[in-house]
């Protein structure tokens, strides 16, 4: 059997879809959830002599099922760029990880098929918020600007479905959003042709308008904070806006606190994006903390330990 594994984001969507289009697998089943939603091997724990890809979930959340399943006669394929820890040395296993602040799956995928669909790895670093990356790309594909900002625009709708504390939160769930991307070769021609954008993007507009309403939670700091409450419209929008308000202010660091439906907290942390770093490390001191250096979260952090987090938020990312 073949299982395809990824983020229900931007890059984990678009680095399949790169995967898959350089080689079909229409047979395999696929397993996602939302951007949060990092433990997917522990799905499919079950799973004996099978070729299974990993995509955009980091290594080390997953390891004990990524152990039981090397045990267990499995050959993996694992591409991120999140925190991993100890690489397993087994012949079952074939890991492309980069922890590079400026690189994405999409782009290690993009790395392995020497650029064979670049259109598709720059949509999904405009969603991951590497911008410059992105450009750069563009650039080499003396794509004008407004191409460029197409794929941004697709990019960044894309990211925002993945948000929310479950499907239920999405405009889609990521494996159909992947199904109605999955026959366009070329973005330019999803971005004419798809139904799902114009759907897409006024949900964003609507969500984001609402968002640009909510005012800092302390002013006084050279970093960043917001509330949201508990809303479907604030954990849909949580992730680009967060990148918008790190592309306003380069040198300051920024946290999003969403209100979860069962009292805890869910977290979006953006390192300064002049100094892409830490991220990870701060989130992973909390419970449910993890992500990357450039960016990270923390999916239920009890409230009695907000002021802990926001101390240590600050101290991290001082001036």
């Amino acid at each position: 059997m073949y299982y395809d594994v990824f983020n229900g984001d931007a890059d984990g969507i678009c680095a399949l879809h790169q995967l898959r289009l350089h080689e079909p697998r229409p047979e395999a089943i696929l397993v996602t959830g939302v951007k949060r939603d990092i433990k997917l091997l522990d799905k499919i724990h079950g799973a004996h002599d099978s070729n299974i890809t990993v995509l955009d979930i980091s290594l080390d959340s997953n390891r004990n099922s990524l152990l039981q399943l090397l045990g267990q006669g499995n050959e993996i394929t694992y591409i991120d760029h999140h925190f991993a820890g100890d690489i397993p040395a087994t012949e079952n296993l074939t890991a492309h990880i980069d922890l590079a602040p400026t690189i994405c799956t999409s782009l290690i995928v993009n790395k392995l098929l020497q650029g064979k669909y670049r259109g598709w790895a720059v949509a999904a670093t405009f969603g991951d918020n590497f911008h410059e990356s992105a450009r750069q790309i563009a650039t080499e594909m003396s794509l004008d600007e407004e191409a460029i900002s197409s794929l941004q625009e697709l990019g960044e709708l894309l990211n925002y479905n993945g948000y929310g504390a479950t499907v239920s939160d999405l405009h889609f769930a990521p494996d159909k959003l992947y199904y109605a991307l999955h026959s366009f070769i070329d973005p330019f021609d999803f971005l004419v042709e798809s139904p799902d954008l114009a759907i897409l993007r006024a949900g964003f507009e609507e969500d984001m308008a609402l968002a640009m309403e909510q005012k800092e939670l302390d002013a006084t700091q050279n970093n960043r904070v917001y509330l949201f409450p508990n809303a479907p419209w604030a954990r849909r929008v949580s992730g680009v806006f967060s990148n918008l308000r790190a592309r306003e202010k380069k040198e300051a660091a920024h946290a999003l606190i969403v209100e979860n439906t069962d009292a805890t907290l869910r977290i979006s942390v953006r390192a300064p994006l002049n100094q892409r770093e830490h991220a990870d490390t701060l989130c992973r001191s909390f419970p449910t903390g993890g992500g990357r250096a450039a960016a990270a979260g923390i999916n239920n952090l009890p409230p009695e330990m907000l002021e802990d987090f926001l101390n240590l938020f600050h101290t991290t990312f001082a001036p």
